[in-house]
Order: structure tokens, then C-alpha cells, then sequence
């Protein structure tokens, strides 16, 4: 099997690009060097096409691997024949080998082989043999014997038959039929489990009430409803099943085999069969089913939740703006933490305006002393518990502090907190913040979520940042490494200041691992700030290679080289020079924002002999040194009033800001402490595939109310308005 040949094709690029990619990878490069900085190489291939070629090569010569494996266990049963070689080397994937190592693989005794001991191949020969003109109860006769526990011609038939049925299971061009028949006729089906029946009996609501009785093509039950059905079964709410076409399944597998049967022994090979079929191939086959269903419903769910989470850390930081972090709460009250500009916590306090205290007087007047002495301009509010009665709160006191103030602008914006409290517990931030409480941080943490939501939220596990659905449902190994690899793609796109970056937002660096994050953090806390790239080098750990992968990534600013607070990369200093001579400018020039028109100059990166991807990145850095591409996306809704859910009526237009995606549809924050949902049907007047192909977690969207549940707390938008 070429494995490049294969990939190649399957990602639709040249056997050129696969080799480079491969060589790339296997020498030890990251993918977001690769991407960034081996444009040449790989034809401009992105981080999408990247990982994913990555898990490719790695998911095939694991296969390799594992042909090796099973061809030398075979062949030293002495089993293996030249042509079941051939079968094993072809195929493709990980389903079809196992098909055919089935028959070989080492298992625990089954039916079939303790008839084999028996001594029972022979009369399942004879009941598969086209010449048998005897009766087989005259044959079985012959096969009676008390010492092999067969008292009589009936009992032999019935081991001849397991031998029979056995056979047939391992039969892999049967089961690879009889696989993509049951998943192509086949139907997912629910009934009610043990505790889904004391519900019902007790008349009690359940969130599984419409699969109650449900029935649905294997074919086509979409991801997010198998993981709902996978999540019934597991609290036993629900029974589920593959209800397969098993009539034209036995009439398959009685055309192949009754063809060769004499007449005289078929009623026995017929029972054989369906024996085979229900017994020992069906319950295989509808875990197989399953477990695929299950597989591309949890790829697809992490793609979303992946794509959520790069658009929610890609927010743009809202910059130069004085935050006071609020982390909502009841019974203990509400903490407040102040962050300057640059996120430096000035000030931390705790006031209780809501229930059971309701001092909202006493609160008034601590948030006036906080603003006036620290000129806070915006209100960065928890979503979580209280967050609806602070809000109310936040929003009264505002009308009346801007009226006392002769109308200064004060605003407040509700941040997602999840994770907020995992994080103000852990260790990292007990050694961040060793003199704060775990409120203290948590509402900090909330305040820096909306200054800068890349470098706050690369500290919290991704799993725990709260926009997927059935994250807990999951593989959380296979959840992990590809919500890890998204962080890895946004830190590594936007950059990282070497000099203020904490130890978490370093260790997704390229080429960075945890350790040699710290010991930039322990450098630079014992010698100072950095002043220029190539000084990493003294850093423990961080050896050329290290430093090749990760360099570019790491930004330095007011340092003793220009081009290190930009993305190029040290390897291409000299190339960025002989760019800004040939244009008639200076290094200097950078800084100032003089640079200009380099994109168009392509005859310059010809007469330098620089690829052009390489051309056009140096080009686009030196025009916009240190651009931030989050700077391109939506600034968060920032309100100074607050709706009620009873304030709602059908028809009401409103702006809203899109807080999570799922496959039915989006959650959208319209500033009720509600989020509504816009169907996947009411996002737009065309045909809508996916939701992602039509809004972003982030976006500001125009949106109409549908309808209002206050009882339920659900509120249905459209979009088409």
C-alpha cells in the first residue's frame, strides 16, 4: 500500500506535497511551523489540510503496523496462503483487516470449536456437500459417542450446525455485505429502559420524551441526535438498537451457500445459517454500526466544538480600556476585580446587592468609589449564576451614575464564565495569584476574558469553556488532542509576546513544551526582559531546533531587532532587508508605518530569488508589523441597559451576539440572561447545511423574536428578518 499516494489523493494534492509534508513531519517540525513557514515546501498547504494529513499518515502505517503484526501470526499457523496475503496488504482500513484476521485471531473457545473437537468437521462437510444423497440423522449416527459427550444423531447435527454457523461468521466478504446492508436499509430504533418506564408511570418530564418511540434510517440519523440516543441508553432512560433488513440478509447468505447444499440436507444448513446470522453476526455487526455512528457523530460534534472555540478565543481583545470584572453570586455575594489596560489588578472588593442581603445602596456605592478612583469603562459581567440580577443591578446603576457624572460613558458586557471557577481553584492560578482568594480570581479572570480572551482562556481546559454539546459524552482523549490543536493554531496565529506571555499561553507556542515554557518565564524573571530573539538560545532546554520551530511565533518589542516584533522569521532577516533595499527603505521604516506597496512588487522577490509565499508574507509583515488578525472580527455588544424576558414579544427586532453553535442551530446572547436559539431552518431563506456555514461564534447578528416560554425559559429567533 503507498501511503503517500493514498493521501495524496484523498486531500486532493500532488505526491510532491504528501513527500515534502511527510519529511517535514518526520524531522520534527510543528504543524503550525509547517504552515507558517514551510509555504514553499508544501504548495501553501494550511493547519486544516496539515492535521489532517497528520492523522492520516499516522492512522495508515499504524495500519501498516498492525498488517505486519497479523501476517506473521498467521503465517506461523501456517495459514497463510498467497492470496490472503494480498487481501491483507490491500486493505485500506482498520474494519476490512480485522474482517480477515477474524478467522485466525486467538479467541476464547467458541460453540464451533468444541464441536470441532468433537469431531463433528466431518458431518458439517457432508451437510454442506452437493453430492449427500443419505439422510444426515443416518449420517449423524456415525458421529454418536459417549465419551465425546454426543448421545445421539440429534445432538451431532446441532454441533455439525455451530461448526456451520461459526464458518459463516467469520466469512469476511460475507460480514462486509452484510456491514453495508444493515447500515444502508438498516434502522436506529429506541424504546423505553428501566428508568425511562418509571418516568413514564410517573408521569414525570424527560429531556428523551421524543425518542420515547423513535425510529430513524442508520443512513441518515444526524450526529447530534445519536450522541442524545448514546446518552438515554447510558441512564438507562432508553433501550436502543440496529433494527437490520434480516430477511434479505438471510436470503443473501442462503444464495451463496444453499447453491452448493444437496436438497436433502438444505433444512439443516438453512437453520445453520439463520443461526450464524442472529447468534453471532448480528449483535457483531450492530456494535460495528454503532460504534461508526458514534465514531462520526463524535468527529463531527469535535469539529464543531473546535470551530466554536477558535472563534471565541479569535475574539478581539478590547484594548485600552480600564475593566471591572464582576463574578455573580447570591449568598456569598458578588465579587469585583479591577484590571488596568495591560491586566493588572488594581483592586478587588466584594458587594452584595443580591438576594437574601439586597444591599444594593451599600453596592452603589462601592461600584462609584471603584469607577471614579479608577476611571473603570467597562463592566465585564459572569454569565453565570445571579448574572441576571446583577445585570438589573449593573444596568440602574449606570443610568444613574452617568446622570451624576455629566453623561460619562459607562458600559457592561456579559462574558461566557465557564471554567471560570475551575481555573480560580487550580494550582496555575494559586501560583499566578498567590495573595487572592479563588473569587478574587475568578472575577479577575472575567475582567481579562474580555480584554484578552486568547491569552485568559488558554489557562482553563478547553473542555471545560463551555461551547460544544455532549463534550462529556465523548472520547476525551481524541476531545483533548484536537481542542489542544486548536488552541496551538490561535496562539501560533496571533503571536506571543515573549516578555509578558504567561507560562500556559507560552506552552502552546510552537516547539514550546510546558518545561521549556517555565524556564522562559524563570529567564526572564532572573536576567530581565528579552531584547532580542536569538537570546532564547540561553535558555535552558531550548536548543537550535526549539528555537527554529517556535522563534517566528515569539514576538519581542522595543528590542535591539526591528524585524523580532514581527512574524518573520529569523531565517529570513537577511531576505526581509534585501525586500526593504530593493524598495528604498529602511529598517527603520518599519516601525514608523512607512512601509508601503511591497504586495504587489513579485519582480523583486524574482530578481532576490524568494518564493513567492515566502515573498508575500515578509512583504505583508513589514506593511503591518505585529498585525493582529483578531483585530479583523466583531468588538463584543457593549450595553448600558438591560431587557427582561417579560420585555420579549413576538415580532421585536434585536441585535444579538452568537455565544454557541451545535448542529440544530445557534444559541444567541440578545442580552436577556436567556440566550434564544435560532433553529438551523430559520438561519437563513436558502437550504442551510450546517450552521457554521452561515454564523460564527462571535458574530453580531440581526435577529427576530419567534416565540417566548418563560415557564421553560426558552426563546425561539429567527434570523430571517
Amino acid at each position: 500500500m503507498d501511503i503517500l499516494k493514498i493521501i495524496a489523493e484523498e486531500s486532493g494534492i500532488k505526491l510532491w506535497q504528501a513527500e515534502a509534508v511527510t519529511e517535514l513531519i518526520d524531522s520534527g517540525c510543528t504543524i503550525p511551523f509547517i504552515a507558517r513557514y514551510r509555504k514553499e515546501a508544501t504548495g501553501a498547504m494550511d493547519d486544516e489540510a496539515l492535521r489532517y494529513f497528520d492523522e492520516r499518515l499516522k492512522y495508515l502505517r499504524n495500519l501498516e503496523d498492525r498488517k505486519k503484526t497479523i501476517i506473521t501470526t498467521i503465517e506461523e499457523q501456517g495459514k497463510l496462503t498467497n492470496e490472503l496475503r494480498a487481501k491483507i496488504e490491500e486493505a485500506t482500513t482498520a474494519v476490512v483487516l480485522e474482517d480477515l484476521y477474524r478467522p485466525y485471531k486467538p479467541k476464547r473457545k467458541t460453540r464451533a470449536d468444541i464441536a470441532k473437537e468433537k469431531g463433528l468437521q466431518g458431518l458439517a462437510d457432508y451437510l454442506l456437500s452437493k453430492d449427500a444423497k443419505e439422510d444426515p440423522l443416518e449420517i449423524a449416527k456415525n458421529y454418536i459417542s459417549e465419551e465425546k459427550e454426543v448421545p445421539d444423531a440429534e445432538t451431532a447435527i446441532k454441533l455439525a450446525q455451530d461448526i456451520i454457523a461459526g464458518d459463516l461468521s467469520d466469512n469476511a466478504d460475507y460480514r462486509e455485505w452484510i456491514r453495508k446492508k444493515t447500515f444502508d436499509r438498516g434502522f436506529i430504533t429506541c424504546s423505553l429502559g428501566s428508568e425511562g418506564k418509571k418516568l413514564a408511570e410517573s408521569g414525570e418530564r424527560s429531556v428523551y420524551e421524543n425518542y420515547y418511540e423513535y425510529r430513524e434510517p442508520a443512513a441518515k440519523i444526524p450526529g447530534h441526535r445519536v450522541l442524545a440516543v448514546n446518552r438515554g441508553e447510558k441512564e438507562k432512560v432508553l433501550s436502543v438498537s440496529v433494527e437490520a433488513p434480516s430477511d434479505d440478509i438471510l436470503d443473501y447468505l442462503g444464495r451463496r451457500t444453499l447453491r452448493k447444499v444437496a436438497d436433502i440436507c438444505a433444512p439443516y444448513v438453512e437453520e445453520a445459517i439463520e443461526d450464524g446470522y442472529k447468534r453471532l453476526i448480528a449483535p457483531s455487526i450492530e456494535t460495528e454500526i454503532r460504534n461508526t455512528l458514534t465514531d462520526a457523530a463524535e468527529e463531527g460534534a469535535i469539529k464543531v466544538f473546535g470551530s466554536n472555540l477558535e472563534q471565541l478565543l479569535m475574539q478581539p481583545p478590547v484594548k485600552g480600556k480600564t475593566v471591572l470584572g464582576w463574578d455573580p453570586a447570591f449568598r456569598t455575594g458578588c465579587k469585583l476585580a479591577v484590571c488596568d489596560p495591560t491586566g493588572k489588578i488594581l483592586k478587588t472588593a466584594v458587594i452584595y446587592p443580591t438576594a437574601p442581603q439586597n444591599r444594593v445602596a451599600e453596592a452603589e456605592k462601592v461600584l462609584e468609589q471603584i469607577c471614579d478612583k479608577y476611571n473603570v469603562d467597562v463592566i465585564s459581567v459572569g454569565n453565570g449564576t445571579a448574572s441576571r440580577e446583577s445585570e438589573k443591578v449593573i444596568a440602574d446603576f449606570i443610568r444613574s451614575y452617568e446622570k451624576t457624572r455629566r453623561g460619562r460613558k459607562l458600559f457592561y458586557v456579559i462574558v461566557n464564565e465557564a471554567g471560570a471557577s475551575v481555573y480560580s481553584a487550580s494550582k496555575l492560578a494559586t501560583e499566578e495569584y498567590p495573595d487572592l482568594n479563588v473569587g478574587e480570581r475568578s472575577s479577575a479572570s472575567i475582567a481579562r476574558r474580555l480584554q484578552d480572551p486568547l491569552s485568559e482562556l488558554v489557562k482553563i481546559d478547553p473542555k471545560a469553556i463551555g461551547v460544544g454539546q455532549y463534550q462529556h459524552d465523548m472520547n476525551q482523549k481524541r476531545l483533548g488532542e484536537a481542542l489542544a490543536a486548536v488552541v496551538e493554531k490561535c496562539v501560533n496565529m496571533v503571536g506571543v509576546d515573549v516578555n509578558t506571555a504567561s507560562p500556559s499561553l507560552l506552552a502552546y507556542v510552537s516547539g514550546v513544551s510546558k518545561q521549556i515554557a517555565a524556564n522562559i518565564v524563570k529567564y526572564r524573571d532572573e536576567n530581565g526582559r528579552f531584547n532580542e530573539r536569538k537570546e532564547l538560545l540561553k535558555v535552558p532546554k531550548l536548543g537550535p531546533k526549539a528555537f527554529e520551530q517556535c522563534a517566528g511565533f515569539l514576538r519581542i518589542t522595543d528590542g535591539k531587532e526591528p524585524l523580532d516584533a514581527t512574524a518573520v522569521h529569523p531565517e529570513s532577516y537577511e531576505a526581509a532587508r534585501a525586500i526593504l533595499r530593493e524598495c528604498g527603505y529602511d529598517i527603520s521604516d518599519i516601525l514608523g508605518g512607512k512601509v508601503k506597496g511591497l504586495a504587489g512588487k513579485a519582480k523583486v522577490a524574482e530578481k532576490l530569488g524568494i518564493g513567492k509565499y515566502t515573498f508575500a508574507d515578509i512583504a505583508a509583515e513589514l506593511e503591518k508589523p505585529g498585525r493582529d488578525p483578531r483585530d479583523e472580527v466583531q468588538a463584543p455588544i457593549l450595553r448600558s441597559d438591560v431587557l427582561d424576558m417579560s420585555d420579549l414579544v413576538p415580532g421585536m427586532e434585536l441585535k444579538g451576539t452568537v455565544r454557541n453553535i451545535v448542529d440544530f442551530g445557534a444559541f444567541v446572547d440578545i442580552g436577556v440572561h436567556q440566550d434564544g436559539l435560532v433553529h438551523i431552518s430559520e438561519m437563513s431563506d436558502k437550504f442551510v447545511k450546517h450552521p457554521l456555514d452561515v454564523v460564527k461564534v462571535g458574530d453580531i447578528v440581526n435577529v427576530k423574536v419567534l416565540s417566548v416560554d418563560e415557564k421553560r425559559g426558552k426563546i425561539a429567533l429567527t434570523m430571517r428578518v
